[in-house]
């Protein structure tokens, strides 16, 4: 694997010889990268190859703070102990687990009903082994290749390897396979549904080209295969998961494939939406937001 990787990458100063990238950087790509580039591609210019300072919003510290809360909260639970409480009690134990804060509020009562839930359903079925997730907050690496063909309308001029990070907020097993479950802080709405397709499929893709040291390290099987994916919004009080889709997949390479493509004609286009653009960190230096305001 590369010991080089980033954001500040030139398809020139890239080698097919694998005994060149210590000198030869690769490009990096994430979850939060590739869909930024979705979002709009001159946005992921400015953040990720520029590294243009964003302003820090106060969902941004909300999201960090109830992501911490939860991974302390799956650190803290002790399965052994709330085997012998109540339904009631399950409940007070849950929330107890959680701290007390301004920004979590009723994401964390919500929450701490939905795992009472949860446990009890499955003590009362036999599943409560699968109760604690077997990743918290996973970290992996992986290698992958893209090839030129990968998005025909973006034809590349080669095949390149990029190398893919990422952090997976839970990873549970469920019918014998694996189930990455991510956790948002804002609201549902129907539309965001492809998004998070495309998000959990870098999941999945990061999971199977991890290698089995770094599986085996964070304690999970190299051998189980990414089965379902699903995400959960508790200021919405909604849960979804379901099989994997290979077409969410495929759309998730044509647009890595797109991100390269834009790196190669060094063009990255903008993506003006008036009800959004506004509230971008780099609206005032964004010379087609600023054009298309005017209209």
């Amino acid at each position: 694997m590369s010991d080089i990787f980033t954001y500040d990458w030139s398809p020139e100063n890239y080698s097919v010889n694998e005994e060149d990238w210590k000198d030869f950087p690769i490009l990096k790509m994430t979850k939060s990268s590739v869909m930024s580039y979705d979002w709009c591609p001159k946005k992921y210019f400015y953040s990720y190859p520029l590294r243009l300072p964003q302003d820090k919003t106060d969902a941004m510290t909300k999201g960090i703070v109830i992501h911490n809360a939860y991974e302390d909260f799956y650190k803290a639970f002790d399965v052994e102990k709330a085997m012998d409480l109540s339904k009631a009690e399950l409940t007070t134990y849950a929330m107890g687990l959680f701290p007390i804060d301004e920004w979590g509020g009723e994401q964390y009562w919500t929450s701490a009903n939905f795992e009472a839930k949860r446990f009890d359903e499955m003590r009362e079925s036999g599943t409560i082994d699968d109760f604690l997730p077997v990743g918290n907050e996973v970290q992996l690496d992986a290698l992958y290749m893209i090839a030129r063909n990968q998005n025909p309308k973006f034809p590349l001029t080669r095949d390149y390897y990029v190398h893919l990070q990422g952090i997976i907020d839970r990873l549970f097993v469920e019918d014998g396979g694996l189930l990455p479950m991510e956790l948002k802080t804002g609201g549902w709405k129907d539309y965001k549904t492809t998004g998070m397709r495309k998000e959990s499929a870098f999941y999945k893709l990061l999971i199977e080209h991890a290698d089995d040291e770094q599986l085996i390290s964070q304690g999970i099987d190299p051998e189980m295969k990414v089965t379902q994916w699903g995400w959960w919004y508790p200021e919405s009080n909604y849960i979804y998961a379901e099989k994997v889709k290979q077409t969410s997949t495929t759309s998730l390479l044509k647009l890595m494939a797109k991100v390269i493509w834009s790196y190669e004609q060094a063009n990255f286009p903008a993506k003006y939406y008036y009800k959004t653009c506004t509230y971008c960190s780099f609206f005032g230096i964004c010379d087609d937001a600023q054009n298309q305001s005017f209209w």
